[in-house]
């Protein structure tokens, strides 16, 4: 069952991706996998995985967006013994860590042009030559990629090699916004509210009608990530055994963060204050978040940089909260 990897829905668009995945993870070959933010690239990479022949080998992810430029090659390859200062001893890097199973590499447009260029070679023949290296080593890795940009556009700005996108594309899963997937809101609703109520040992409590109908309308530019965030939310706030989640509707109607106000309008009446304290900060740090992604136009290195966090910490908090970087570019 694909539930068992997070992968749960039965609209037309959902079920053709995971049949196709499916058919993927049969074989060992390279796949791709695209889709907006939020929509389960990770949770596909991991079925892909773990449905295949290389289920009981290692599946290593790294986000390429987290790696500095000028390490990227040294944690892809590893190192050599002597390849610089403080290498005292040799380092296998990720793909010899991932050896018999599968690497999967989020974020792939992050990736250097020079690494590009290491990685297109890996796929043609499996060799690799680690920093400082004097000698080819060989890997049998699959390799499962991940992206939420528009790869024509970057191989036209020069940014992705052409013959690499090539490459990586023969086996392509494209996974559908949840704004396409229709009744599979629904179902994700309660699927989530199920497995909360297991972990918190809570009844399951029911969907109002209201936020059933908003959230068939609403946009979900965060997609299921965001869908996840929001009814956890809501989960913790619900009185009487029903869940409402109207905060959507204001969300549909104010997307960018040029609107977000910082008023939040919360009522905190009866709730804990533990709780309260928790919902505060994670509004305020949306809100941060989103204005300082919108003031670099969708620079996640220069928006670190203004926050004074490390860009790999600051990525995670725009994964926390389900926050496009696509949406704020010029």
């Amino acid at each position: 069952m694909l539930t068992s990897f997070g992968l749960l829905g039965c609209s037309p668009a959902f079920t053709a991706a995971m049949g196709l995945m499916r058919r993927f993870a049969e074989t060992s070959a390279h796949v791709l996998v695209q889709g907006e933010t939020g929509t389960g690239k990770e949770l596909v990479a991991r079925a892909i995985h773990y449905l295949g022949e290389r289920r009981y080998k290692p599946f290593v992810p790294v986000n390429c967006g987290a790696l500095p430029d000028n390490l990227m090659e040294n944690e892809l390859f590893g190192h050599a013994r002597g390849a610089f200062t403080d290498a005292r001893e040799s380092q296998r890097g990720l793909i010899g860590s991932a050896e018999g199973g599968t690497l999967f590499l989020d974020e792939i447009e992050c990736l250097s042009l020079k690494g590009q260029v290491a990685l297109l070679r890996f796929l043609q023949d499996g060799h690799y030559r680690q920093l400082g290296g004097h000698g080819d080593l060989r890997a049998d890795v699959r390799i499962v990629a991940a992206s939420n940009q528009d790869f024509s556009e970057l191989v036209r700005n020069g940014q992705f090699r052409q013959d690499l996108y090539y490459r990586l594309a023969i086996m392509s899963v494209d996974l559908p916004p949840l704004r396409q997937r229709g009744n599979d809101i629904l179902l994700l609703i309660d699927h989530f509210l199920a497995r909360f109520a297991r972990e918190y040992r809570r009844p399951v409590p029911v969907l109002d009608r209201a936020s059933a109908a908003a959230a068939l309308t609403h946009a979900w530019p965060g997609n299921v990530r965001e869908l996840e965030n929001i009814v956890h939310r809501q989960f913790l706030l619900a009185e009487e055994g029903v869940v409402h989640l109207e905060p959507i509707s204001d969300s549909a109607a104010a997307s960018g963060a040029s609107e977000a106000s910082g008023g939040w309008n919360i009522d905190f009446a009866g709730m804990d204050m533990k709780l309260a304290k928790a919902e505060v900060i994670a509004r305020f740090e949306r809100d941060y978040l989103e204005q300082a992604i919108a003031m670099t136009r969708g620079n996640v290195s220069l928006a670190a940089q203004h926050a004074g966090k490390e860009r790999r910490a600051f990525g995670k908090l725009l994964k926390k909260y389900g926050i496009d970087r696509n949406r704020f570019q010029a």
